[in-house]
């Protein structure tokens, strides 16, 4: 056990000293604190109409699918709400994983091999990175949104080789939007499929809350779809979009969904409860949309560097880890939570407060929140 030993204290001792260790907060459900590091975009979580379905799935259908989905665990419930995914996204199928990690490391295990040349966003989410890892292919990471550097890392892509962009939509960390039009048409361009992961764009962008891709870009523009549940729909769990073959392929040969037991169907009862109240409420993204703005012109006037972001992710980049984490504890102690995020989610220097907004905070929560970090600025310039 000694080399185990030295091993495991050697690596705590250098993330601390980094400044990095990760806490978990424990959140009691007796203080109040009102929260800004969520991605509850639409206030759907606490909707009592989605807990009220999702325990009603319960008594009737029990605690658990007992099995995964080829074995005796898919559901009709799981069944229906395929069917509403696809509806919603503009898609022929769709098919349920219990995470968004593992819908994304099921595509990119599933799709690619060593043979494979996979280009990704050089800021997209740790699960992308990590699926192409899992599957040996070989994987090269252009600039941020940079489709001319893109352009010249698939120009010297052998012809013969299968080719995969992968981009996510709405960046989570800095949450500025992909241009996926135009993704679509360099990778036409070179013969490669674009597989997008709109995790922090379902709910909240599109006509109808389908998100940066959904109905504007078909699936001949993005073959390959992957949306999350857990985020602005308030459930759990996450699913992949596409035609029929890719759908057929990944039950066949996607590891992370093959082998893992199937969602709850209450979590898919609540699911179904979001994407009705999703269809029937727009005003809730309209009010989501008019607190990103209000909030925006506030930070504005008060001189806080946010990132330019137009959706409910609002980066406030401090640079220092150290600061960062005053800010938060700062802002902890007057009842706010927000998400310090430090390397190595971010690049070094770059370290950041994630300020997520909902359609639930009402001008009293973001009058504290500003006030809040209008006092973090006073305290720093004392």
């Amino acid at each position: 056990m000694g080399l185990w030993s030295t091993r495991l204290a050697e690596a705590a001792e250098q993330r601390r000293a980094d400044g990095g260790w990760r806490q978990r907060p424990t959140l009691s459900d007796v203080a109040p604190f009102t929260d800004f590091a969520g991605n509850d975009y639409l206030g759907l979580a606490d909707d009592p109409r989605l807990a009220e379905a999702q325990a009603e799935a319960a008594r009737r259908l029990g605690a658990g699918a007992k099995a995964s989905h080829l074995v005796s665990g898919h559901l009709e419930i799981h069944e229906r709400l395929e069917r509403r995914l696809a509806e919603l996204t503009g898609r022929p199928r769709a098919l349920l994983f219990s995470t968004g990690y593992m819908a994304n490391l099921g595509v990119l295990q599933a799709l690619c091999d060593r043979h494979t040349r996979v280009f990704q966003d050089r800021l997209n989410h740790a699960s992308l990175i990590d699926g192409a890892r899992l599957a040996g292919a070989p994987s090269r990471r252009f600039h941020h949104r940079d489709l001319d550097d893109l352009e010249r890392l698939l120009a010297r892509t052998p012809g013969e080789s299968p080719t995969l962009v992968v981009s996510d939509g709405v960046f989570s960390m800095d949450g500025d939007v992909a241009e996926v039009g135009e993704l679509a048409a360099t990778a036409r361009r070179h013969g490669a499929w674009l597989m997008i992961d709109d995790a922090h764009g379902l709910g909240v962008l599109g006509e109808v809350g389908d998100g940066c891709v959904g109905r504007a870009h078909d699936r001949r523009e993005v073959p390959v779809l992957v949306g999350t549940l857990g985020k602005a729909l308030g459930s759990a769990g996450a699913f992949v979009a596409g035609d029929e073959a890719l759908i057929d392929h990944l039950i066949q040969f996607a590891r992370p969904y093959v082998y893992t037991t199937a969602q709850p169907p209450g979590v898919a009862a609540a699911t179904l409860a979001a994407l009705d109240v999703l269809a029937r409420e727009p005003e809730r993204r309209a009010r989501l949309h008019e607190r990103i703005v209000a909030f925006r012109r506030e930070a504005a006037r008060l001189g806080l560097p946010l990132a330019d972001s137009r959706t409910p992710i609002q980066p406030l980049v401090l640079g220092d880890n150290a600061r960062v984490m005053r800010w938060a504890q700062r802002l902890a102690r007057a009842g706010l939570r927000v998400g310090a995020i430090r390397a190595p989610t971010v690049p070094q220097g770059e370290a950041r407060l994630r300020i997520t907004l909902s359609a639930a905070h009402d001008d009293d929560a973001l009058d504290a929140l500003l006030e809040g970090l209008a006092a973090c600025q006073r305290e720093e310039d004392r």
